[in-house]
């Protein structure tokens, strides 16, 4: 994704450039590594598109989310289902 120069990328801006209405939207540029999801419906944001959790049970039942101090996601959050695609 290109962005113009010095401004940053963050989940609420993609939440909002992609009309995604959630209460939480966090971001990381590898879609690997993630600030804890604190509100529901919250997503999760990579530079090529997101997913998306109802409620606070779907996150913490989904196999490729391990909630820690910094939630990691394995392999990455396209290999989430419900995970949609909106850049290549």
């Amino acid at each position: 994704m290109v962005q113009p120069r010095g401004e940053r990328t963050t989940g609420n801006a993609l939440a909002r450039k992609w009309e995604v209405s959630v209460r939480h939207a966090v971001y990381h540029k590898d879609g690997t590594r993630y600030n804890n999801l604190t509100r529901f419906p919250g997503a999760l944001f990579d530079p090529r598109g997101y997913v998306v959790f109802n409620t606070e049970a779907d996150y913490f039942r989904c196999p490729q989310v391990s909630i820690g101090a910094e939630p990691n996601v394995r392999p990455h959050i396209s290999s989430i289902s419900g995970y949609v695609r909106m850049e290549k």
